[in-house]
């Protein structure tokens, strides 16, 4: 007995699966046997209503091969998936054992109160909850509109992926890709081959992979490439919120300032475009492009660029451990600022900067350069040079406030605006004989020794060459033998050779 009420319950389990499995003819105005390539089918006409499980075909009429669970419907046709999917289009074929529709013309499938897909070829895949089209579809939501070549839409996630030709468009940018994914319901792109966006300002970014919330318009990336008007800014991650206007890469960041032909290299940049405020920090370094020769590089804890329409208010901003090198000139500082508008370079707190054999010291230091060279440096309180000449001997220049003058890259001359003193060493060379060898020596024939309120020291080849003294100078030569080890040096005398950068300490080995 129990037996035979399992048996009866198994039969019953499969006439209920059997009969889920069928398409049902629910409605239809008319109803008209026929034959088609050997197979019996039923053509209905009018107000046409077919039911499987809870999907519902609405068509003006249709082939219903009743053995094979197969519809060919045609005119308007309309099918609701419970409350979810609505789809409509001009032609289709349901194959009711597979439970796949393959819809034609003028197809629309929604998805309630998420998005809508636009297409005319369309299959519908019930069991995977998949549409699939593969000549061209758009996708549309609130907030974006999509089209590609090829394309599905996952119906239980609400992921759209595309593939070929992707465009994307909404109020604030348009995309382009090849390959990308989109979801519908959180409004999340999620890029997955090279994307290049452009903002409605002209702005555009080149992404590889990451994300973008096209809602809260906050993405995460990875490898890619942002430009603005100003900038091209290029590394390894983004976090980019353009409600805020925020953005900040990471990992072999390049920034480059189309305007001043400027590189700013680190390990992290952020960038405010509401401010047109930039940073860069970690291994940070600029390069104020020129030919070899003229490349100046600048490396700093921290790098600020800033924007503005007004010229005169862009400036970069260096602070903290400041290094610049350039093959005529190399300097430390605590700060400097760069002005493009004048393109003049200002050295803050404990500035040195060496040029050729001579080092430069002030309370503050400012630099002028034209055509890619230096022109002028300006030594603003407790000014200083000195030099070494081939004898170990320390030439020495200070005063108030210094101008040094530049000829191409060397020292022409310096000016001396008040409290001037100066120490130069007159050396002669001389050409002696032994054992049948000749040989030139150089040797002290004295030392120049002078104070007066202005003075202009010339230099040839970048070497104190004379002193020309102004207003009742007070000038001493001290022969070898009496200069004495207190004069041999100016008050505020210090050589700091050490601190004189190479290449290497200012340009990070990170590209």
């Amino acid at each position: 007995m129990t037996r035979f009420i399992i048996i009866i319950l198994l039969l019953f389990a499969c006439t209920a699966s059997f009969a889920q499995k069928r398409v049902k003819l629910k409605k239809a105005d008319n109803l008209i046997g026929g034959v088609k390539d050997g197979k019996r089918f039923d053509r209905v006409i009018g107000n046409v209503v077919f039911v499987q499980n809870k999907t519902t075909i609405y068509c003006d009429s249709a082939h219903f091969f009743k053995s094979e669970n197969k519809i060919d419907a045609f005119g308007k046709i309309h099918i609701t998936e419970g409350d979810s999917v609505d789809v409509t289009s001009r032609g289709l074929s349901y194959d009711g054992d597979k439970k796949i529709a393959y819809l034609r013309k003028n197809v629309v499938f929604t998805k309630l109160g998420i998005a809508t897909l636009y297409t005319d070829f369309l299959d519908y895949d019930r069991p995977k909850n998949e549409a699939r089209y593969f000549n061209g579809g758009k996708l549309v939501d609130s907030t974006n509109v999509l089209v590609s070549k090829k394309g599905y839409y996952d119906i239980r996630t609400n992921l759209a992926s595309f593939k070929k030709e992707v465009v994307g468009e909404n109020p604030d940018y348009t995309l382009k890709s090849d390959t990308l994914q989109y979801n519908s319901k959180t409004k999340i792109i999620y890029f997955r081959d090279l994307t290049t966006v452009t903002d409605k300002e002209g702005g555009e970014a080149v992404y590889k992979s990451g994300f973008y919330n096209t809602n809260q318009k906050v993405s995460n990336l990875n490898i890619g490439v942002i430009e603005t008007a100003e900038y091209k800014i290029k590394g390894d991650e983004y976090f980019i919120d353009d409600a805020k206007k925020l953005y900040r890469a990471k990992t072999k960041v390049v920034m480059t300032s189309k305007e001043e032909n400027m590189i700013i290299y680190g390990d992290d940049s952020f960038y405010d475009k509401k401010t047109g405020i930039s940073k860069v920090y970690g291994n940070a370094y600029v390069a104020k492009i020129g030919d070899d020769l003229d490349t100046l590089f600048i490396t700093a804890d921290t790098l600020v660029s800033i924007e503005n329409k007004d010229p005169k208010k862009k400036r970069l901003l260096a602070y903290n451990h400041v290094k610049i090198f350039r093959k005529d000139l190399q300097g430390v500082a605590d700060s400097l600022v760069y002005m493009a508008s004048d393109s003049t370079i200002h050295f803050f707190t404990d500035p040195i900067l060496w040029s050729d054999g001579n080092q430069m010291t002030a309370d503050s230091i400012y630099m002028l350069l034209k055509n890619k060279t230096i022109d002028k440096l300006y030594m603003i309180g407790n000014s200083f040079v000195a030099s070494q000449d081939s004898l170990k001997n320390f030439n020495q220049i200070k005063g108030r406030r210094m101008i040094a003058n530049f000829d191409g890259s060397v020292i022409n001359h310096v000016l001396v605006e008040g409290n001037g003193e100066s120490i130069y060493y007159a050396l002669q060379e001389e050409e002696v004989e032994k054992e049948g060898t000749k040989y030139l020596i150089t040797f002290t024939t004295g030392m120049n020794k002078m104070i007066c309120s202005n003075m202009r020291i010339n230099f040839v080849e970048g070497k104190v060459n004379n002193v020309t003294a102004y207003v009742m100078p007070d000038a001493s030569f001290i022969p070898p033998f009496e200069i004495k080890e207190a004069d041999k040096k100016l008050k505020g005398f210090s050589w700091k050779g050490e601190y004189r950068p190479a290449r290497a300490d200012v340009v990070k080995n990170q590209q």
